[in-house]
């Protein structure tokens, strides 16, 4: 069983990713560059990639959990790999497509968030389903203060998820909110004490694994999909996601549960 698995260490001794499995159905990835508050190298980023790509075709694996530990989540980029650079390198990088597997991510991400969410960090724990905070968490967009902007969604997850005048603020200002502001905007979706955050984050994902997967794909989806459509064009995708998982044995399986007062067990077929 995956949960089984012993922790695998991916990159090297400068840009580290950990992966293990907690329980069954959950993968967990580490962000660990302690010395460089967890900085989003261009390797790191590649290794993120090539995990939510690997992550995402593992059938036994049904929800994923992103963190860096309990001390910071990740303090931006790597701006020594920007200093130099011209705007052609710049643009050949593409790093949108390494960050398109977690963009695209097919199953719930949830983001175990200590310390800083900075820059590149914020960005990333924007790319999760659910955002699970320290209350010493703070999140900021500080791109201006280097003369350039966010460049992987800090404008645009941003002002969807706090409106904008709190993006407006964040993203002119350099300023960092606080956890509990961060809760109250709406980017984050649990605020907790910093020492439950890894405990709660698991015990979310923990429930999430034991649902029906397809079911939790579709209502992804749906839910991603619908938030910048008509409303009657995401009603109509709604409806037609309900549907085909009338198709699942899961479905018959989590209604006859429900009639014979047990336990369901989800296949994810």
């Amino acid at each position: 069983m995956l949960s089984e698995r012993s922790s695998e260490r991916l990159g090297s001794s400068e840009s580290v990713l950990l992966l293990d499995y907690p329980e069954v159905g959950v993968a967990r990835l580490t962000l660990y560059r302690p010395e460089a508050t967890n900085a989003l190298s261009l390797e790191l980023q590649r290794h993120l990639s090539e995990q939510f790509i690997r992550l995402a075709d593992e059938p036994e694996v049904r929800c994923i959990i992103l963190t860096g530990g309990n001390d910071v989540f990740a303090a931006g980029g790597d701006i020594t790999s920007m200093l130099d650079a011209d705007p052609v390198e710049i643009y050949k990088r593409h790093t949108e497509r390494l960050w398109a597997p977690i963009q695209h991510c097919p199953k719930p991400v949830i983001a175990a968030v200590c310390g800083y969410a900075y820059g590149g960090g914020c960005e990333l724990a924007m790319h999760a389903d659910i955002i699970v905070s320290g209350e010493g968490a703070s999140f900021c967009q500080p791109e201006i203060r280097i003369g350039i902007m966010p460049g992987i969604g800090g404008t645009q997850r941003l002002v969807r998820a706090v409106g904008k005048a709190k993006a407006m603020q964040m993203a002119l200002t350099d300023k960092p909110i606080t956890a509990r502001d961060a809760w109250v905007a709406g980017l984050v979706s649990e605020l907790v004490p910093d020492e439950s955050v890894q405990d709660t984050a698991l015990g979310i994902a923990r429930t999430i694994a034991r649902m029906p997967p397809l079911a939790a794909e579709q209502i992804k989806e749906a839910i991603l999909a619908g938030m910048d459509s008509p409303l009657e064009s995401a009603l109509a995708l709604e409806r037609k996601a309900n549907a085909l998982l009338f198709a699942t044995r899961d479905q018959q399986e989590g209604m006859q549960a429900f009639l014979d007062k047990r336990h369901p067990e989800f296949k994810g077929e």
